[in-house]
């Protein structure tokens, strides 16, 4: 099973900053997980609609100027990162899986995953890229149908994995708290594969197993590493 560090190693530092980066390519994580959102012409590196939860500071971040977010604690020191320095980070050395959060980030993204490819090592198979925003999801693949497709869902379908298979995903992405064998199976008779967010108990991690799941999105990775 795929071990993907969520957010980072979220677990063992603040979520979504250089810090949390280090740490998952550290244990030897074979993907990361982040969320994009873009403000004042850049790509942020953060999950919450607001700042509150994860810095000092305070709005919407889409409402916000280059030169405010900048100066933000997004804690122990850390700032918010644009994507390129996660990127940057990362340098190829594992998948990167990119969440857009919302609209206007498609096209960007497109953009700096060209770029990373040419310039940092990555590959076009080290990329997955996924949204609950679906038409955001469909702009990208449009502009790169090369690059791999998570569906996500937070909850359990009633067609199961359908949408996703009508989407061209190439995994769907469960919450760990509506995720059932019969989406599993359903899912890998239409060739998809099955991730699943956020596990961060071994128990947990032996029942998905035992489903069949592909992947694990865990804040923990030191946890699972090991397995």
């Amino acid at each position: 099973m795929q071990i993907i560090a969520h957010r980072g190693a979220s677990g063992l530092a603040p979520e979504n900053t250089l810090k949390a980066m280090a740490k998952a390519l550290e244990l030897g994580a074979s993907a990361i997980e982040i969320d994009v959102q873009a403000a004042d012409g850049e790509l942020w590196v953060f999950h919450d609609r607001r700042l509150e939860r994860c810095t000092n500071g305070k709005g919407v971040l889409t409402e916000q100027s280059r030169s405010y977010l900048e100066q933000l604690d997004a804690g122990e020191g850390e700032v918010i990162p644009t994507l390129w320095q996660v990127m940057e980070i990362i340098a190829g050395r594992c998948e990167l899986h990119i969440e857009l959060k919302g609209a206007h980030t498609a096209d960007a993204v497109v953009a700096l995953t060209r770029r990373a490819e040419a310039e940092l090592g990555f590959t076009p198979g080290q990329w997955l890229v996924s949204s609950f925003h679906h038409p955001e999801l469909a702009r990208f693949a449009a502009l790169r149908p090369d690059i791999r497709l998570g569906a996500l869902t937070a909850n359990l379908p009633l067609n199961l994995a359908q949408f996703a298979d009508e989407l061209g995903a190439w995994s769907i992405n469960c919450d760990v708290d509506f995720i059932d064998a019969e989406l599993v199976d359903d899912a890998h008779r239409r060739g998809l594969k099955v991730l699943v967010y956020t596990v961060d108990y071994p128990e947990d991690y032996e029942t998905l197993s035992s489903m069949g799941v592909d992947g694990i999105f865990t804040n923990r990775p030191d946890r699972f590493l090991t397995q």
